[in-house]
């Protein structure tokens, strides 16, 4: 038998350390520098995961978080979540993401999962929301940003996987790897080929 909270917790923990590994090992130009034309990058990725968690393990459910944040404000900056400036040190937003989990734990914890709250930015008629829900959607946002940042690391120094010991790609050297893909590219070219 199994515990659908605690199911639900694991699955958003493993999402929230695999979102933090993906920092380890690099300088802090390779967290910040944008590597998609949006802009997307490392230590930004953490930073908007933990307002997410804030908003919906906190506002949602009546519990704010202890500290407001400037970039999850009505008048902040768009997409001011989404990048750490340079006053704000990896330390201090691996600190936050991590006081952020502290928070919606005790909010996991305490409340039944059919605890009903209330998400603001939603429609109205689907604002209403379970901690079943609000958790299932957390867990979709987390390893959807994981996703994000394995392909951002990936371009950064090649470094792939959910953790540090498990990258889930078979084992190969660097020209296999090029034969793959070069492979792919041909494949890519062929479909697009006039009938």
């Amino acid at each position: 038998m199994t515990d659908p909270k605690a199911d639900l917790r694991h699955y958003l923990q493993t999402a929230r350390e695999a979102l933090l590994w993906k920092l380890e090992g690099l300088g802090e130009y390779d967290i910040r520098r944008p590597l998609t034309p949006t802009g997307t990058n490392l230590l930004g990725l953490v930073k908007h995961v933990a307002g997410c968690e804030i908003g919906y393990f906190g506002l949602v459910f009546g519990r704010p978080f202890e500290q407001e944040l400037p970039w999850l404000s009505d008048d902040a900056e768009p997409n001011s979540d989404l990048w750490a400036t340079a006053d704000e040190s990896r330390a201090d937003i691996i600190d936050l993401y991590r006081r952020v989990w502290t928070h919606s734990d005790q909010t996991i914890t305490s409340l039944p999962l059919d605890a009903v709250g209330r998400v603001p930015h939603w429609p109205a008629e689907r604002a209403e929301v379970t901690l079943h829900k609000a958790l299932t959607h957390m867990i979709a946002e987390t390893h959807r940003h994981a996703g994000h940042a394995d392909i951002v690391r990936e371009l950064i120094d090649g470094t792939t996987g959910l953790r540090p010991d498990n990258d889930n790609l078979p084992e190969a050297d660097k020209s296999w790897w090029a034969a793959y893909h070069a492979n792919l590219e041909e494949v890519a070219k062929e479909a697009s080929r006039p009938a």
